[in-house]
């Protein structure tokens, strides 16, 4: 393990500024109510499934839990980023320390890489689903379901503890550097860095491929071995009703890889700071926002529980 000691690193800056969006009041007005209403869409959409799936006694299956858990993660993963956000958008320029910089870049990294992780922990929890339905509850148990959950996140706090222990021990030049982000995110702050870098850059491509390229493969296989038994279904209802299940956990793991294949994966030589960003926005934004909207518009479980909770009083279920 990394030893690290940012107060040691005595050529490193004491702080860092956020490059701002744009300096004309009125684009900073609109961006900021753009932003905070999206935030507060996350917010309101991820507590409402967890809620919902805490409050009724039917959906207390594996797949609602997960999902209660990633929704949960959603909302840690954008608090970490979007406040900071906002203050740097409708104020000056309000530097951060490099304590809070490296705490900032610690926490988006362990909850990213465990939003990673649930993903293709959902995968698995399909595939058994459908592939060995009859087998279902042996497998999938309480138990079995809580240890995944702590592995995901055990796991992504391990390897986001080292690499952002790798890079705070790099010196920075001056006392006070610009990040070309709206966050303390890996690419960006390595560009201020004062020494060599492509150890570190080894690193975050191993780091990436652990958490990015392979859940996405074991997410590929789970989904190869789900499509050969959905076709196996003679039932028409049977295959549409098994394809809507998947569809939806589908997008968000397309959309989420995706982007942050782009960021993290790709060769910094042809690297554009300004794609960075847009690519960031996505999954700092949009898949946070896209996880509540695509399971509670394409799930029927979970439109019905939304309407029966707020529907009438006596809807809901207490544990």
């Amino acid at each position: 393990m990394f030893a690290w000691n940012p107060l040691l690193n005595q050529s490193g800056p004491t702080e860092f500024v956020f490059r701002v969006f744009t300096a004309v009041p009125e684009f900073q007005a609109l961006l900021f109510l753009l932003f905070l209403l999206l935030y507060l869409m996350i917010l309101c959409g991820n507590t409402a499934i967890i809620w919902v799936v805490y409050t009724l006694s039917s959906l207390h299956t594996p797949m609602y839990f997960f999902l209660s858990n990633l929704s949960f993660v959603e909302i840690c993963y954008t608090t970490v980023v979007v406040p900071l956000m906002l203050a740097n958008i409708c104020g000056a320029q309000k530097p951060i320390p490099l304590a809070g910089c490296a705490a900032q870049m610690f926490f988006f990294l362990t909850l990213g890489g465990a939003d990673c992780f649930l993903l293709a922990i959902m995968a698995y929890d399909r595939y058994v689903a459908i592939c060995h339905p009859l087998r279902y509850t042996l497998i999938m148990t309480q138990k079995l379901c809580i240890q995944l959950v702590a592995g995901a996140l055990a796991l992504a706090l391990f390897l986001s503890l080292q690499l952002t222990a790798l890079i705070f021990t790099l010196p920075f030049c001056g006392r006070r550097r610009e990040i070309n982000h709206f966050l303390c995110d890996v690419p960006p702050v390595l560009r201020l860095a004062c020494a060599d870098i492509h150890v570190h850059q080894a690193v975050l491509y191993v780091v990436s491929i652990l958490v990015l390229t392979v859940p996405f493969i074991l997410i590929s296989v789970s989904y190869s071995f789900i499509t050969l038994a959905i076709l196996r279904i003679r039932s028409t209802e049977g295959r549409r009703r098994a394809f809507s299940t998947c569809s939806s956990h589908l997008t968000v793991v397309l959309l989420q890889y995706g982007c942050c294949a782009l960021v993290y994966l790709r060769p910094q030589s042809i690297s554009s700071v300004d794609e960075d960003r847009q690519f960031a926005l996505v999954y700092t934004f949009i898949t946070p926002l896209l996880n509540p909207m695509i399971y509670t518009l394409r799930n029927k479980d979970i439109k019905s529980a939304l309407k029966r909770a707020f529907g009438s009083p006596g809807a809901a279920e207490a544990i």
